[in-house]
């Protein structure tokens, strides 16, 4: 499945499953040996929610939250009959949760409140917002936490933006002690942004649910945006708004199949 091009894998827990979802994520996750995702998503019964999911990225590394790993995941359960509702909890690493699977069939997930206190991100700065020399270059730089780490970065074509190079520097600086996702962004007008996106363990992918979020929030610290965009991304289009009402993210995603199978692992 994949929105907006982030795709996974996605399987439901069961007792034949290998123990070790690291090297099964690595395995299911190569574009030329296996099946081909940015990732493997293990779907599962949960104690404190109605679901829960586990992501582990290509290289095998296990991540906090993605928000189109999760709107695929509402999909997947209500196209199996597994939920009865069209709304429901999933328990993450991130915390819980709250999805609405709509009747347009797109999905709306609540991402929470954006974290922005350096210690809680984590983001060795005295302020979410900095500027560092990176690769020669000078950047300024802002961190968020959508659950998982970001850290985002404004300029004027995504197209021909340092991604290569400031980017891959950005994720493994010391200024970020766990890694962080890294977005470019570029400011198309009031309601519309543009991104790309390097994710921990995946390299850069498509679309990025917890990103787009995070660059919203970026842009609105910044006065460059509204609190509703569309985030354009290379895989897709997503909706998010950052309502004032609650301080909460909400992102809009139309996941997709793209097909079912059985693998011997």
């Amino acid at each position: 499945m994949h929105g907006a091009g982030n795709d996974y894998v996605f399987v439901l827990e069961q007792e034949s499953l290998p123990r070790n979802l690291s090297a099964l994520s690595i395995k299911l996750s190569n574009r030329h040996k296996g099946i081909g995702s940015d990732g493997l998503v293990v779907v599962s019964k949960s104690e404190l929610a109605d679901w829960k999911m586990r992501i582990f990225n290509a290289d095998g590394s296990e991540a906090e939250m993605c928000g189109n790993a999760a709107c695929c995941v509402a999909l997947f359960l209500y196209s199996k009959s597994l939920l009865h509702e069209h709304s429901f909890t999933l328990e993450t690493l991130a915390g819980i949760k709250r999805l609405h699977i709509n009747y347009d069939n797109t999905v709306t997930i609540d991402m929470g409140e954006p974290i922005l206190v350096p210690v809680q991100i984590p983001f060795y700065a005295e302020s979410h917002h900095t500027k560092l020399t990176i690769e020669g270059e000078t950047v300024s730089l802002t961190a968020v936490s959508m659950g998982n780490p970001h850290g985002i970065v404004f300029c004027e074509d995504v197209e021909h933006c340092l991604l290569e190079s400031v980017g891959v520097a950005l994720q493994k600086n010391p200024v970020f002690p766990n890694g962080a996702n890294i977005e470019f962004v570029e400011v198309l007008d009031r309601n519309n942004i543009k991104i790309r996106i390097l994710e921990r363990g995946s390299g850069e992918t498509m679309a990025c649910g917890t990103g787009a979020s995070a660059s919203l929030v970026a842009a609105c610290l910044g006065g460059k945006c509204d609190r509703s965009v569309a985030v354009l991304q290379r895989g897709g289009t997503t909706q998010v708004e950052w309502k004032e009402s609650d301080n909460h993210v909400y992102l809009t995603e139309r996941p997709e199949f793209s097909f079912e199978g059985f693998v011997q692992v």
